[in-house]
């Protein structure tokens, strides 16, 4: 079914979300405005009773069920703030909620949505074999789905941020809306574009997980073949079809943004409102802050739809490491000095004032050393650069870290060297969804055939486990692992002749 945005605009005006939800504040961002010369102000959708703007559209939905629909029950496929939304409502409404799950749902999920009176079921490793469940009980037992995003109903509940945005502030130049399926891109983007057309409706992906920018680049709705999982409100493969409806028309840019940077704009939330915002709620943000220097934007007037704030705690570490990355307020270098007493002490005087944040070295060569270090940046334009300029013009030959992923993930949190015996060794990164069990089960998968010879697991909090493998692989077995490694069905990266490895493992 197409609906025009006149209908849509009618449909949002006539919401029932205010049954529930509340009218959030459209903050100013003081600190942020001063540092980036603009206006920048916060949609506050963090402070909804379930945290997130997704009670909008579920209870939009729910509310306008027919008795006999109601009567049946309502069921939904998420892992997220969509399942808490349905809960929500329901309860509200006194109609029976059943929420298929995966089983890597971290249990401070499922047992939000049992408290919230839902019935959870969990099937599959992934959302697709949660959806694909959730659609056979709708044929077995008559309940109506209620999609997360690709629904005319939920659509005009999420646009009804939109219809706020507008109320509470003139003159925006720009709204920076997160972008997963659509929902709320849709239904914010139809209403500004028909209240406000010069306003610029700017979606914001991570760049490992850009389905609206692949499908509008392609002019069809693309399949990714996998999604980055760190900022997981977002992490879908394919746009809605009725957003991308709306999106051809409405969205004037997509914007994509690193984890690094995701996690640099949890941190200006934190210092500017004092909340915390999980990774999608923060993505818009993110993609603010890196349009307006990329265009050089002055004195305009910014929204950036904080769209959620359920955060598993644990993530923060991971989150605070990154943060300094993605802020340009940490360099991580690997800089060989000689292998002699006082060298560390007339490198940390070459520094200067510039403060050392970490410090890992284990003697490995009676010659020379390499060391990781990380050094405290002031945020300037080509700093980076400019110290590893002066470093190798004092003689220190150094390679730049920043932004190498087995670096920061791992090799800082470990404390070794080359090992002779590790001969044919492979490096691998595996990303694999994270439940209790889940690295045993993947060690199992990963078989005795082969040799472990280097391995580094830490948990970050989140729906997924990292893991850095070294396994040593004879020439002629190569293609046998590779057919392994396949079938794992893991996001897996061949990291054999990353410069990090290459220098310290």
């Amino acid at each position: 079914m197409t609906m025009t945005n006149h209908d849509l605009i009618k449909s949002i005006l006539s919401s029932h979300v205010y049954d529930v939800a509340i009218e959030t504040p459209l903050d100013a961002a003081k600190q942020l405005s001063d540092r980036f010369r603009n206006n920048i102000f916060l949609k506050r959708e963090d402070l909804q009773p379930i945290y997130s703007f997704k009670l909008r559209g579920a209870y939009n939905k729910i509310a306008q069920l027919s008795p006999e629909a109601r009567a049946k029950g309502i069921i939904a496929a998420s892992a997220g703030n969509h399942a808490q939304g349905v809960a929500f409502s329901a309860r509200k409404l006194g109609i029976k909620a059943t929420i298929v799950m995966p089983k890597t749902t971290p249990s401070i999920k499922t047992k939000s949505v049992q408290r919230l009176g839902g019935k959870v079921i969990l099937h599959g490793d992934a959302y697709n074999d949660a959806y694909d469940h959730a659609s056979q009980l709708v044929a077995k037992h008559g309940y109506t789905f209620v999609h997360p995003y690709d629904d005319w109903d939920v659509i005009a509940g999420q646009g009804t941020v939109g219809l706020e945005i507008s109320q509470q502030l003139r003159d925006i130049d720009a709204i920076f809306i997160p972008v997963g399926g659509g929902g709320l891109m849709a239904g914010v983007a139809a209403y500004f574009k028909y209240i406000y057309p010069n306003t610029r409706i700017i979606g914001v992906e991570p760049s490992d997980a850009a389905c609206l920018k692949a499908a509008l680049e392609a002019q069809s709705r693309v399949i990714l073949s996998e999604v980055g999982l760190f900022v997981d409100g977002v992490a879908v493969k394919q746009i809605g079809e009725r957003p991308f409806e709306i999106a051809k028309t409405c969205i004037d840019e997509v914007v994509t943004v690193s984890t690094d940077e995701v996690c640099a704009a949890v941190q200006d939330i934190f210092e500017d409102t004092r909340a915390i915002a999980e990774p999608a709620g923060a993505l818009a943000l993110a993609g603010l802050k890196r349009y307006i220097q990329t265009n050089k934007w002055e004195g305009k007037n910014c929204v950036a739809i904080l769209s959620g704030a359920n955060l598993n705690f644990h993530r923060l570490r991971h989150i605070s490491e990154r943060s300094e990355i993605g802020e340009n307020r940490e360099a991580l270098l690997a800089v060989t000095i000689p292998e002699a007493a006082g060298s560390f002490k007339k490198f940390c005087k070459l520094m200067g004032r510039r403060a050392i944040t970490e410090f890992n070295y284990r003697y490995a060569n009676p010659d020379k050393a390499v060391i990781f270090v990380g050094l405290e940046l002031e945020g300037l334009e080509n700093e980076r650069e400019q110290i590893c300029n002066q470093l190798i013009q004092n003689g220190y030959p150094v390679v730049d870290l920043s932004n190498n992923e087995v670096a920061m993930l791992h090799i800082r949190h470990m404390v070794g060297g080359p090992s002779d015996l590790a001969t044919e060794e492979q490096l691998f990164r595996f990303e694999f969804p994270e439940r209790p069990g889940a690295l045993m089960q993947f060690l199992n998968k990963l078989g005795t055939k082969w040799n472990i010879s280097l391995f580094h697991y830490r948990n970050h909090g989140a729906d997924f486990g990292r893991v850095l493998a070294g396994v040593q692989v004879p020439t002629a077995q190569r293609a046998q692992f590779q057919s392994l490694l396949t079938s794992l069905n893991y996001h897996i990266v061949d990291e054999s002749n990353n410069p990090a490895y290459r220098l310290f493992l």
